[in-house]
């Protein structure tokens, strides 16, 4: 039996540019990347040179620090190139790929007749410990911990997000024994959240305690479920995988094989061919949209969260959408005035455009700077979580980790505070203060 969560607090952005749901074959990448800073506070030790040849499923890299986690390569092919930054830093790991994919053999194993030790070794070897991030920080997770519980979001509200009811459609009997793997790894409860599209797929899963969502954004952020079904206390750990890599973690058992399909939708005003196609993880982006024009921003993502992308470059490792919108390189005269220009989204409706009903055409402008001006109120509207977001954000700036940990710290992550940096009247990066808040506290408290 289902549980409802009803989110009142957040704002729906209706933006020009939404994917058909049609599925299609990507072209296959000459080459794919790897890209370490994909993963939070990840210190790469590569095992492998430039010029080696892989299978896919073959180990690249491990943590550092929790050498257990191991990233493995997605498809079959040689090491072109281990791009460095600074201070050496692995920025990129290249690999040319084969006209087809040979596997490394892990072997078949049911995940719901294994104990929990060899699921938990098979998950970490064959590189699906990439896909379990924790909860406080919204980093990788360490296997060595030991969760409450695992949750997992099939709801989609963000603006022009993937369907992830669309994306798991064909993948059911692999997500299910991605879950009977994951209840290995906890004591607690596997938390399902569902929306009415992935509902009609997800709603007979076997082993989750399943819930139905229903709101505006944010309320498929997987935070503010965590918030609203069993919140974080001082000291706890919980884990969180998107649908698609929970697929992916049962197609492992079922096969034997690393399969590391990715499903993107191509989304966004500028998009030319607005579909969903399936291609690998870490694709380069201009096999899969061509070649785009400079006024065109690329985005690895959504347009609140994803990360600018140039052509050539490489997908995020966990994202399921790319977003075109045009650059903001153009102003408006006297644009500060309101009602002066009636075809732009307004949170506090200085524009006319809300009375219109039509979708909007984003852009990457600003329309300001930076400013010491807060507007009391205009945050705690679009979070739907029971913490005081402005005192938060001030805590996070001063580096007052004792504030930090009253106001709530522990139960956030920086896609949580989208909303709250689009509408706020500061323009101040509130998802880079809240990163910085958080690696704080992963060097002084752990």
């Amino acid at each position: 039996m289902s549980k409802d969560i009803r989110i009142s607090r957040g704002l729906s952005l209706n933006l020009e540019g939404e994917a058909e749901k049609e599925l299609l074959e990507a072209p296959r990448s000459k080459t794919y990347a790897i890209k370490p800073p994909d993963f939070h506070t990840v210190v790469p030790k590569t095992v492998v040179k430039e010029g080696a040849k892989l299978l896919a499923g073959d180990e690249i890299f491990f943590s550092k620090y929790t050498g257990e986690v191991r990233f493995t390569s997605p498809v079959s092919g040689t090491i072109k190139e281990i791009r460095r930054g600074a201070k050496r830093r692995i920025m990129e790991v290249i690999i040319e790929a084969d006209p087809e994919d040979s596997y490394r053999e892990f072997g078949k194993m049911d995940a719901s007749a294994t104990g929990a030790e060899d699921v938990r070794a098979r998950i970490l070897e064959s590189g699906c410990g990439a896909f379990i991030n924790q909860r406080p920080y919204d980093i990788v997770a360490d296997p060595k911990d030991e969760p409450k519980a695992i949750f997992i979001s099939a709801v989609s509200t963000a603006p022009l997000a993937a369907d992830k009811g669309f994306i798991i459609k064909d993948k059911v009997a692999a997500f299910q024994e991605g879950v009977n793997a994951l209840r290995k790894l906890t004591k607690g409860l596997v938390h399902l959240s569902v929306d009415d599209s992935s509902a009609a797929y997800l709603k007979d899963i076997k082993g989750v305690e399943l819930h139905n969502v229903k709101g505006p954004h944010p309320a498929g952020n997987v935070g503010v479920q965590i918030h609203k079904i069993d919140p974080i206390n001082i000291g706890e750990r919980v884990w969180t995988v998107s649908p698609e890599d929970v697929a992916i973690i049962g197609n492992v058992f079922l096969t034997g094989r690393y399969v590391a399909d990715r499903t993107i939708a191509v989304t966004g005003s500028e998009a030319k061919n607005r579909k969903y196609f399936r291609t690998k993880i870490g694709a380069n982006v201009t096999d899969l949209i061509g070649e785009v024009p400079d006024d065109v921003r690329i985005i690895s993502g959504t347009v609140l969260t994803g990360q600018k992308l140039s052509n050539h470059q490489y997908i995020g490792f966990y994202d399921n959408e790319v977003t075109l919108i045009p650059e903001g390189n153009k102003y408006r005269m006297f644009g500060w005035l309101p009602f002066t220009y009636n075809n732009i989204h307004s949170n506090s409706r200085t524009s006319l455009s809300w009375l219109s009903g039509k979708k909007f055409k984003p852009t990457t402008n600003l329309n300001g700077e930076e400013r010491a001006l807060v507007v009391t109120g205009e945050m705690e509207k679009v979070l739907p979580m029971d913490i005081y977001p402005m005192q938060l954000v001030k805590a996070c700036l001063a580096g007052d980790i004792e504030k930090m940990e009253t106001l709530g710290i522990y139960e956030v992550a920086p896609e949580d505070f989208a909303l709250v940096e689009y509408v706020n009247t500061s323009k101040i990066e509130i998802q880079e203060v809240i990163r910085l808040g958080l690696d704080l506290m992963i060097t002084e408290v752990g």
